[in-house]
């Protein structure tokens, strides 16, 4: 009788049974892993890349059929070429353009939280590598040629034809300004004081802005989250570069730019 050892002990002849090793499948899990990682790495890249790709255009409208009829535009004309943006208030524009690239803004002057020409400034102030297409229902001459002075790239009438609006974004896009023609004589700010208003830094831009809306220094620190110091400073330059004595001078030129009308020799 064999004895339980010699049960379990393999024959000399008897053929060897595969074994399983743990390490192994533990290893081929980990590659399948891995391969796993990879593939969805280089998707993510090719995504980033078609991506960047894109002319990413941001339309500010409050009216959701302009948004729509400006989109159809671009997709007819651009196709996949655009990505493409909306925003219905300012805050939402100023969100957008904080967060990621945008390549072309298509703004409504007037749409809620903008004050006219006064927030263009501070647009491109706080936002300079952005062209802005100002696309507006207000056609007035005078407010085309405000916009031009202020740092548009264009102005875009909502009643111009629908090939306008290729041919618009196309040309701001390449560097180009596009305006519509102004004819006659047009009341416009002076010389003089425009090159005074573009001497300020962007900071002082935005402190003359809130000026312009009455507030205090105190309210002015809070908003732009500095020391009330510095606003007061600010207000010192300002007054200095734009040749007036007093805050209330400083906020009747920033007013000036959203009432082009008033005369040009008005003595502010």
């Amino acid at each position: 009788m064999r004895s339980l050892r010699s049960r379990i002990t393999r024959e000399p002849n008897a053929p060897s049974r595969p074994r399983r090793s743990r390490v192994n499948r533990r290893t081929q899990s980990q590659l399948d892993f891995r391969s796993v990682v990879r593939e969805h790495t280089v998707v993510a890249e090719c995504v980033t890349i078609f991506r960047m790709t894109l002319t990413r255009v941001l339309i500010a409208d409050d009216h959701p059929m302009v948004r729509r009829a400006l989109r159809e535009a671009l997709v007819e004309s651009f196709g996949a070429s655009f990505e493409l943006l909306e925003a219905e208030a300012i805050s939402v524009v100023r969100g957008l353009l904080a967060g990621d690239r945008v390549d072309l803004l298509l703004l409504d002057l007037y749409m809620p939280g903008m004050d006219g020409t006064l927030s263009l400034i501070s647009l491109r102030a706080d936002f300079p590598s952005v062209p802005i297409l100002v696309v507006s229902a207000i056609e007035e001459p005078v407010i085309v040629r405000q916009t031009m002075e202020f740092g548009a790239s264009g102005f875009l009438p909502k009643s111009a034809p629908f090939s306008a609006i290729s041919e618009a974004v196309s040309a701001v896009l390449a560097g180009d300004l596009w305006f519509p023609e102004v004819s006659g004589s047009v009341p416009t700010l002076d010389a003089q004081l425009a090159g005074r208003i573009a001497e300020l830094t962007p900071q002082q831009q935005r402190v003359l802005l809130l000026l312009a809306q009455g507030k205090l220094n105190k309210e002015i620190a809070f908003e732009l989250d500095v020391h009330e110091a510095t606003v007061k400073a600010h207000v010192s330059q300002i007054l200095q570069k734009l040749g007036v004595h007093s805050r209330t001078q400083a906020a009747l030129v920033a007013q000036r730019l959203n009432n082009p009308t008033l005369s040009r020799n008005q003595n502010v």
